[in-house]
């Protein structure tokens, strides 16, 4: 359960990024909804967060949280913002899920 709530946390972080970049593609009240959203994400994120690192290593949690938070980011840059895809990002995208699925396999 503690790691069901850990990646929990790290979707809710992809969703207070992709808040902001919705954001920063809007204006008016609409620029202020997704900058809620923002808050909202960032509130939920961070209190799971906390949940999590009651029973798992903070540094494991913490990178595992930010591994998290990272990948989706640049997956939902790519699919939703329409970032570049290029060979060495890829490659270091992987690296990270790599780490990620590492840093889980050795905690305890």
């Amino acid at each position: 359960m503690k790691w069901i709530i850990l990646i929990i946390a790290g979707l809710f972080e992809v969703a207070f990024a992709f808040c902001l970049g919705k954001a920063k593609e809007s204006s008016g009240t609409l620029m202020y909804m997704w900058y809620a959203g923002f808050l909202v994400s960032l509130c939920v994120s961070m209190g799971l967060l906390i949940k999590a690192t009651q029973s798992l290593p903070i540094g494991t949690a913490y990178a595992v949280w930010t591994g998290i938070g990272a990948v989706g980011t640049v997956l939902v840059g790519i699919f939703v913002f329409k970032e570049p895809v290029t060979f060495l990002r890829l490659l270091f995208l992987i690296t990270l899920i790599a780490s990620i699925v590492g840093l889980k396999v050795v905690s305890h």
